[in-house]
């Protein structure tokens, strides 16, 4: 299995919307992938706690893959292509981490 974890920052303002509207957009998004995706085997989007101090990221997703083979089929899957449109409008850093479980 493949861990997935994937951290976002995102601007105060963005699309016309506010940060924490945004965040809310991402998580919908990328949990609806998982209708549409089937190589996806576990994915869960959070959003950081409004009130947390300090330098943090506003959203994680960590999900999980049987394998890199399916986590190319996913990052190169056009539904998650448009999520990523999107998502690289809103953000100002990203950061990732693939391994094995």
């Amino acid at each position: 299995m493949i861990k997935h974890l994937v951290l976002f920052k995102l601007a105060d303002q963005a699309e016309g919307k506010t940060k924490a509207e945004n965040a809310l957009i991402i998580k919908e998004r990328l949990e609806a992938l998982r209708q549409v995706i089937p190589e996806i085997k576990k994915m869960e989007v959070s959003v950081n706690h409004v009130d947390a101090a300090g330098d943090n990221y506003d959203v994680v997703l960590d999900s999980e893959f049987e394998s890199l083979a399916d986590l190319k089929i996913y990052a190169e899957h056009p539904a998650h292509l448009q999520v990523g449109a999107f998502v690289a409008k809103v953000r100002t850093a990203r950061a990732a981490i693939d391994y094995l479980l």
